[in-house]
């Protein structure tokens, strides 16, 4: 999911060249090391290869320099991510950030299945797939048989309980939590270590080794609803929510003066509509259901919108319409 990942370090993400400027100029100084230098971590998975699987996968192959397999059931998706993948070390070579051999050398660590059985001989396994939680569960408690007894798995999750998904991987509990990156991630340098009832000292300390490895500033949350950026920031988007259907402010007035008044790189409805709408519900109802606490209801113009099929940016239209 999203949630303060297109807020932050200014990222404005209206433009695919927006991306790529900022990509190169994040990973030039750290392209090629050696190693990681991470003890234990010689190897990472990644489980989905939708733009959060694929950015993680880019920055542990290329800051890290560790060899990656990305994993999706959906040969389809694969496809896709690796070709973007390329257009994203391509510009980067046309703007001589990297040379043609540096580029290829990074494609080269990262290798992909449609098999997750290959996470077999993985040190370390960050699960990126959809914020459903049935599906966290079944491949967590797949994990807990396919992977070596040594592999820490993490969950990508924006919401859901860490305490809730080690549990289904049963023996492997202690080895569980959660490493939140924000989108997009070769962009943003924030990424949130949540740790369940279950998780170990040695496991939270791996893991903030290998995120500050892939060039990332860790910040650690307790395990409760929301985390840190989605706590602060879904309240904010769902406040100028109701602000426009009480008729407050337009959306363009809500916006403008979040922008010129707090020097935000955009409005919380423009926010909104590039998270997704029905994403930003998702969170919403969470906050709500998991807290009991009314300050955290969705506004019903969210909910309308999301019957409606208006999901922001990815549908077309949102409180804002965009062409396909």
């Amino acid at each position: 999911m999203a949630a303060l990942r297109l807020a932050a370090q200014g990222v404005r993400l209206t433009t695919l060249n927006t991306i790529r400027s900022h990509s190169a100029r994040s990973f030039t100084t750290s392209a090629l090391r050696l190693s990681a230098n991470v003890d234990g971590v010689d190897s990472v998975s990644v489980i989905g290869a939708g733009q959060m699987g694929l950015g993680i996968a880019l920055v542990a192959a290329r800051n890290a320099s560790l060899p990656v397999t990305l994993i999706d059931s959906s040969q389809a998706s694969i496809d896709k991510s690796t070709a973007f993948m390329s257009k994203l070390l391509a510009k980067d070579v046309s703007k001589s950030k990297l040379t043609e051999s540096e580029a290829e050398e990074i494609k080269s660590r990262i290798t992909t299945t449609t098999d997750i059985a290959s996470v077999a001989s993985t040190d370390f396994i960050i699960e990126a797939v959809p914020e459903i939680v049935d599906l966290k569960l079944s491949i967590f408690n797949q994990l807990s048989t396919l992977a070596k007894p040594t592999a820490i798995l993490a969950t990508n999750t924006s919401s859901i309980s860490i305490t809730k998904i080690a549990a289904a991987a049963g023996s492997a509990a202690d080895r569980v939590l959660s490493t939140h990156f924000m989108n997009p991630v070769p962009v943003q340098t924030g990424v949130e270590i949540i740790s369940g009832l279950q998780t170990s000292p040695k496991t939270l300390e791996t893991a903030l080794a290998l995120c500050k490895a892939m060039g990332k500033i860790p910040s650690q949350s307790a395990d409760t609803p929301g985390f840190l950026a989605n706590r602060i920031l879904m309240p904010y988007i769902n406040e100028a929510v109701i602000c426009l259907e009480s008729n407050i402010g337009t959306r363009e007035d809500i916006d403008a003066i979040m922008k010129n008044g707090t020097n935000v790189p955009m409005g919380p409805l423009t926010l909104a509509d590039f998270i997704g709408l029905d994403t930003c519900l998702a969170i919403m109802n969470v906050l709500y259901r998991d807290t009991g606490d009314s300050k955290y209801r969705p506004s019903v113009l969210l909910q309308r919108m999301v019957d409606a099929g208006w999901l922001g940016k990815k549908s077309g239209r949102g409180f804002y319409e965009y062409k396909k």
